[in-house]
């Protein structure tokens, strides 16, 4: 699967929350003001659909496009480089990470040690 733009992964967030949409419907969804001109959110959809991210449904000129990838699938392949990159494939590496940068509360870290009981 090939990596996604921060350009294109926000396209896609957008096609996952709404799950079919046209390209103005993308561009009204977008939260930033001004809004980007029609074309390049075109185009972005575009290019997703050719590395495989979106399939559409022609009506004449006007196309209609939904995720051909789940987000539950991208977020696997993503955070598997990511844990395979940065932390080694080490759970505790990660969770080192996260502990030392304050990213997990107290509440957290025992909702894991159930976690990790429950499944020793």
């Amino acid at each position: 699967m090939e990596e996604l733009t921060k350009a294109e992964e926000r396209i896609m967030q957008v096609l996952w929350k709404l799950q079919k949409a046209f390209v103005k419907d993308i561009i009204d969804e977008l939260e930033e003001d001004p809004k980007p001109p029609y074309n390049t959110i075109s185009s972005i959809v575009r290019l997703l659909e050719k590395k495989g991210y979106l399939s559409y449904k022609a009506y004449g000129k006007t196309y209609e496009y939904f995720p051909a990838i789940s987000k539950e699938d991208y977020t696997k392949t993503t955070f598997s480089k990511l844990f395979a990159g940065y932390f080694d494939n080490s759970p505790s590496s990660l969770l080192s990470f996260m502990v030392k940068e304050e990213k997990l509360s107290a509440k957290d870290i025992e909702e894991l040690k159930a976690l990790i009981n429950k499944n020793s």
